[in-house]
């Protein structure tokens, strides 16, 4: 089976729950969509997700010129990245470089898996399973009483976990939003928080010691910027609340380097930025010989079979941003992500909506 043709298009799909952080606020997803269309009429598909439209376009062109790199070759995941990061040797394998390859990547092996007629995760070596999921999208940088009530909101809707948005002015009104969401989600709903990296070392210790003063917290993520590690093992040894990182590794190498410097407890990869199901598999290998639990970070659709075939498993971050351009969207149940049986990852597009959402 070979590749003849890959498809980009882009699309801003409006979010059911805007995401209001310390750094910013989006109210729409910027997905790129990529179709990989081979010579035996399987079609593989992916998106990529940007925080703006302004990237959309650099990505696409560096996915048409992937493309043609491609073009002709067999629908061999591992050959295909190794191709592409050879090529891109030069210009370095970071950032929208390796968004594009990652977007490749999961179209392949979605490919793939269909060829042989089985979803992803039993292609990876393991059985698909119910996956722990928490909201990560609500509860954003908001007024304390729809804080409560879209806490309570999440609650009903069946989540066993959530995560509350950090890094207001003043550290009092960290912990009044804190104090708040855990009355109204109780004790039994786990709660992580996310400062989305706006504080410096020392403020991060500061408030990181206030969590820790009033307990319940799972974890505190990126509560500085992300590539400082030397900072983060500070904190994670300074905090007894754990640390989570890992939705900025530009790949596995850089997952390598963190757990090298102890700068987190836990690590959460993104799939387009740690290089697709491919780069998943290195930093899952390596979270298993660190000892150390791993998450997920968006693309809940893939995430949800890589998650299965980790060692260390921990919990998948769940969005529905994609879910109105999909013809059918990942199935919630009692707080777990069930994974699909149909072939592949099980993306399929919903092309009414796909033009409705079109930019």
């Amino acid at each position: 089976m070979k590749i003849t043709h890959i498809r980009s298009r882009a699309a801003s799909v409006p979010m059911r729950r805007p995401l209001a952080t310390s750094t910013g606020a989006l109210t729409a997803a910027s997905l790129l969509l990529i179709d990989l269309q081979t010579d035996a009429g399987i079609v593989g598909r992916s998106y990529l997700f940007s925080p703006g439209q302004h990237a959309l376009p650099a990505i696409a062109k560096l996915v048409d010129a992937m493309a043609e790199m491609v073009k002709g070759d067999e629908v061999a995941p591992l050959d295909l990245e190794r191709k592409l990061r050879a090529r891109y040797t030069l210009l370095g394998v970071h950032n929208i470089v390796l968004f594009a390859m990652s977007g490749i990547d999961m179209a392949a092996w979605d490919a793939y898996a269909q060829s042989l007629g089985q979803p992803l995760v039993r292609l990876l070596g393991a059985a698909p399973r119910p996956i722990p999921a928490y909201n990560s999208k609500g509860l954003g940088i908001m007024p304390l009483e729809r804080l409560v009530a879209e806490a309570g909101e999440l609650v009903a809707e069946g989540f066993r976990a959530v995560k509350l948005r950090l890094g207001r002015r003043e550290a009092r009104e960290d912990l009044e939003a804190l104090r708040a969401v855990k009355k109204a989600i109780g004790a039994d709903i786990t709660l992580m928080v996310d400062f989305n990296q706006v504080l410096s070392v020392a403020e991060a210790i500061r408030r990181g010691r206030m969590i820790d003063d009033e307990g319940g917290v799972y974890w505190i993520e990126e509560p500085i910027r992300a590539d400082d590690y030397a900072g983060a093992a500070r904190i994670t040894r300074e905090l007894a609340t754990p640390i989570q990182l890992g939705e900025n590794f530009m790949g596995p190498e850089q997952m390598a380097q963190a757990l090298a410097a102890g700068a987190c407890d836990y690590v959460m990869p993104d799939a387009e930025r740690i290089g697709g199901v491919t780069g998943w598999l290195r930093a899952a290998a390596l979270a298993q010989g660190a000892g150390v639990e791993m998450s997920s970070h968006l693309f809940p659709e893939v995430s949800c079979h890589l998650l299965a075939a980790t060692p260390t498993c921990h919990w998948l971050e769940y969005v529905d941003w994609a879910n109105a351009v999909l013809a059918e969207p990942v199935e919630l149940k009692d707080g777990h992500v069930l994974i699909p049986s149909r072939a592949g990852t099980g993306i399929a597009w919903d092309e009414k909506a796909v033009a409705r959402y079109a930019l």
